[in-house]
């Protein structure tokens, strides 16, 4: 399996406020590539992975991916984009992308 970095991003320092949050957390999001597991026409299985850092008195670290979750890589940048641009974090990553994948699928 191969790890692209996709992007990063800091939640705002005003919705961590709101939440009374006073350090900051960033989600770095990885395109992952099954590339053992290709599909017929030789075309890789694209996941993704959101790994989330906190920066209190110890570092903290969440992770989740996501894995199959299609075979089209200009689909999974489109998520990865609307992920990052949403903020997304690893605990609701799953459930987001389910959403967004119906959104698609009803597009088509």
């Amino acid at each position: 399996m191969l790890k692209n970095f996709y992007g990063s991003i800091f939640i705002s320092r005003e919705e961590l406020k709101e939440a009374g949050i006073d350090y900051p957390i960033k989600v770095e999001y990885y395109k992952i590539i099954s590339e053992d597991e290709r599909v017929k026409d030789n075309k890789s299985i694209f996941g993704i992975q959101a790994i989330k850092t906190e920066y209190k008195d110890k570092i903290g670290i969440e992770q989740s991916k996501v894995e199959h979750i299609t075979n089209n890589e200009k689909q999974i940048e489109m998520i990865l984009e609307q992920i990052k641009r949403n903020e997304v974090t690893p605990i609701s990553l799953e459930d987001v992308i389910i959403e967004i994948q119906k959104d698609i699928n009803s597009a088509l």
